[in-house]
């Protein structure tokens, strides 16, 4: 596919970019390769320095970072600018936290001294998604630069303006060149990237299908991959929860990012006393979301990112509805240029049908009613992934229920799930495996190294040369 910036509001194409060439890639591996060697030697105190001026840098050029996204995605421009202040947000957290992250954790062995020291393992690549194209990448490169090592960027064909845009900011920031590169490559070099032994490690962010390329690539050259893919997210309501707010903050978790968040809440499971009435206030907020230009601040919902996201989602709608799910709202692509999909509501799709279980990555909505809560429980359960789950519920038992028994990598109570840098986030099944954010995100890609040293054999060391 095109690297280009393709308006998603007119379909028109704004700008194109070429892929790098063979050598031009090399001359970019080599670098951080060569980076990496000397910037594993800072300290704590310089990395700490240069991430505290990327968060100054996010914090002062929102706008005009938003605005980038909003050309690029489409996602509304408030929402963008939110967006670039959110990154700045876990920029500061690794500030504050990465040295005691990873300091030295001592072990008790008897008389010897023993500790775990946790060292950077070199160059990282990251193949980040459009759908938050600042976030998904800061979030992954806020711990890997605060650890010591250095970032490779292989973001989505349509943003690179976003890739570049990062790369500039951590240049602006004082990170030394090399430090965080981004790669405009086709996609058909990924492997050979991944494949490379100067790149140590591989993250990504992306559908089912991509994590099953990249895994199986990083797998072949033995190297660590951590995966976060989708989700079809259940949003659980039982009886005895707040429904004025469990409907007001279901719109909203369906529809953040114009419904393309793999965190979005997407099936919504609720208890049959209530099922009714949910629906109906459901479908009536729905109905007065503001569909439109994501430049205007009164638009709640924007276009989709792409033509074939929007053809993908509405074929999976077309083949519910034919499976006998009914249709409660929207269903059919919006006659005006762009990539727009209105606020849709499916309702009692069969086991089979798309709507049932899987990911719909646009502003469609799907209801289900549970008998019980182990009924809502295995709804919940009856899908192959396993991200996030929002339950609401004032029932003490049916929250240690739900917190124990649905397949998730994070449980929500009484509100919607959000990422966080002070949380870990990912997820099981198929949504992927290993985490990003808090502490078991910066120590995804660090060498956990075991030493041991006999006792008398003279003074232990004091700590890592970063310090």
């Amino acid at each position: 596919m095109a690297i280009a910036t393709i308006d998603p509001t007119t379909g028109k194409t704004l700008r194109t970019f070429n892929a790098l060439s063979a050598p031009e890639l090399e001359a970019r591996l080599q670098l951080a390769a060569d980076t990496f060697r000397s910037y594993r030697q800072t300290t704590f105190a310089e990395r700490a320095r240069w991430m505290r001026r990327a968060a100054e840098l996010l914090d002062a050029e929102a706008d005009r970072y938003g605005r980038v996204m909003t050309e690029e995605m489409g996602k509304p421009l408030e929402a963008a600018k939110a967006e670039a202040r959110k990154c700045a947000t876990a920029c500061r957290y690794y500030v504050q936290k990465a040295e005691g992250l990873l300091k030295d954790r001592p072990v008790e062995v008897g008389g010897d001294t023993a500790f775990v020291r946790y060292q950077p393992l070199g160059p990282v690549l990251a193949i980040m998604p459009w759908n938050f194209p600042f976030w998904q990448v800061v979030r992954f490169a806020a711990p890997a630069l605060m650890a010591g090592n250095v970032g490779l960027l292989k973001h989505a064909h349509n943003v690179p303006q976003c890739a570049l845009a990062l790369e500039e900011l951590f240049l602006q920031a004082g990170f030394p060149a090399g430090a965080f590169q981004a790669l405009l490559i086709e996609t058909a070099d990924v492997n050979r990237v991944i494949e490379d032994a100067r790149v140590r490690a591989v993250t990504l962010t992306g559908s089912e299908a991509a994590g099953r390329a990249v895994g199986a690539a990083a797998g072949k050259a033995i190297k660590k991959v951590v995966l976060e893919l989708g989700g079809s997210d259940p949003f659980i309501v039982m009886p005895s929860a707040d429904l004025d707010k469990a409907v007001e903050t279901a719109v909203s978790a369906r529809l953040i990012n114009n419904g393309q968040s793999c965190i979005a809440a997407k099936r919504f499971i609720v208890a049959e006393p209530i099922a009714q009435e949910f629906e109906r206030r459901f479908v009536e907020r729905m109905k007065r979301v503001t569909v439109g230009d994501p430049m205007d601040p009164k638009t709640d919902v924007g276009p989709l990112a792409t033509q074939g996201i929007l053809k993908g989602l509405h074929a999976q709608v077309e083949e519910s509805v034919k499976a006998g799910a009914r249709l409660l709202l929207g269903g059919k692509p919006l006659e005006r240029p762009g990539n727009f999909y209105p606020p849709t509501v499916l309702a009692d799709p069969p086991p089979g049908a798309p709507a049932f279980h899987d990911e719909l990555f646009g502003p469609v909505a799907t209801l289900l009613r549970a008998r019980d809560v182990e009924h809502a429980v295995e709804l919940a359960n009856a899908t192959p992934f396993g991200l996030g789950a929002s339950v609401w519920t004032r029932d003490a038992a049916e929250q240690r229920r739900f917190i124990d028994g649905v397949d998730a990598g994070m449980v929500f109570v009484n509100e919607m799930v959000v990422s966080d840098a002070r949380l870990p986030f990912g997820g099981v099944k198929h949504s992927g495996h290993g985490r990003e954010l808090a502490d078991l995100g910066i120590h995804e890609f660090l060498n956990a190294k075991t030493v041991r040293i006999a006792a008398g054999a003279g003074a232990a060391p004091q700590g890592p040369l970063s310090e």
